[in-house]
């Protein structure tokens, strides 16, 4: 690395606003792009081919729907969405862990053993 550079800054910041386990969305997100630009009001949802991203969006005259901003090419829209699908996948193991963590707590307390996980 050349002398007087700094590390370049995460292209996204993405931040799990809501996780919601129950219904076709599962969590709501924002991503800083370059800590330049926000965009809030993403989801991450379920459909029959699995797990994808829907930008914000308005609901046009004829009743279509019109995201607000998006990737202009396909190359940053995957790379848009591995990031934003790869902070839920990490929020949803950190909570699992927390959960896991606190049963094993509970259970200490209780005087009960504590099974390992696998």
């Amino acid at each position: 690395m050349p002398k007087n550079t700094t590390p370049a800054a995460p292209k996204y910041d993405v931040k799990i606003h809501s996780i919601r386990p129950e219904g076709s969305c599962k969590a709501t997100a924002s991503v800083n792009v370059y800590g330049d630009f926000a965009v809030r009001g993403i989801k991450i949802m379920e459909g029959s081919k699995g797990l994808f991203i829907s930008m914000p969006s308005y609901k046009a005259g004829n009743g279509e729907y019109k995201d607000i901003c998006f990737p202009c090419t396909k190359e940053a829209k995957a790379e848009f969405d591995k990031a934003v699908l790869g902070a839920y996948q990490q929020t949803l193991t950190q909570g699992q862990t927390a959960a896991q963590k606190q049963e094993s707590s509970a259970q200490q307390e209780q005087g009960q053993p504590v099974m390992g996980g696998m």
